[in-house]
């Protein structure tokens, strides 16, 4: 595993980070249409107003042409801007950390037991799919401004609805995000990635969604001590 990119063999072809972008939905009249500004604004607000926030996404992706199965465990606090990822699959990346705050990405490569730090300014434009990452996962507004997004359905009964989002780049990637969210809880529940030509690049369930379950700056930012340290 080469240690001078950040996620080997996931900033090729879709990108992880896409993945997490579109955490959200908030009701702003129960008898009103929604709009796709209403439910990302409703949803920042109630993201910001968590403590901390951490799920799992799980499910399978193509990376580099091969299906694979994806599993990681995220983990943030909003006010401060770290977040943390941590793999269990594919098994390319299992055991790799991913640490994020406002200022730079530190990633823990295990096979090599070394530390990567990269400026955020500068792992953004690779860091995830579609150029998004997880730094910006404690604002959904400022994570999705790149982005133009719309709302495709709204499905369930009142209290219980499923609403649908699709975002696609400005920048002008054919790729599109698709984010179904619960308002029960105002949480996503699934997250796919759609090719130009309508094929699923990757279909991740989201689970274990908890807030405010007593997270700390320093255990998100915590790696192994004896790790080398290398700066891009």
């Amino acid at each position: 595993m080469r240690p001078d990119r950040i996620l080997p063999g996931v900033n090729k072809s879709p990108k992880l980070t896409l993945i997490a972008a579109a955490c959200g939905v908030l009701l702003t009249s129960l008898a009103s249409a929604q709009s796709a500004q209403d439910i990302i604004g409703k949803v920042d607000a109630a993201q910001k107003a968590a403590k901390d926030i951490s799920f799992r996404l799980s499910g399978n992706a193509t990376l580099e042409s091969s299906a694979q199965k994806i599993d990681l465990t995220i983990k943030s606090i909003p006010a401060q801007n770290v977040a943390r990822l941590q793999f269990n699959a594919p098994d390319a990346l299992a055991d790799n950390i991913v640490v994020a705050d406002k200022n730079e990405i530190r990633q823990y490569l295990y096979l090599t037991n070394q530390v990567t730090v990269t400026s955020a300014k500068k792992a953004a434009d690779g860091a995830g799919f579609g150029g998004l990452d997880f730094t910006q996962l404690s604002s959904v507004a400022s994570l999705l401004s790149q982005y133009d997004v719309k709302l495709l359905s709204t499905s369930g009964t009142a209290g219980k609805r499923l609403f649908q989002l699709e975002a696609t780049p400005k920048s002008g990637t054919t790729d599109k995000t698709r984010v179904w969210i619960t308002e029960a809880g105002w949480r996503p529940t699934r997250i796919q990635i759609v090719s130009s030509a309508g094929k699923a690049l990757a279909d991740l369930n989201v689970g274990n969604y908890r807030v405010n379950s007593g997270l700390s700056v320093a255990s998100l930012k915590q790696l192994p001590k004896d790790a080398q340290i290398i700066r891009q």
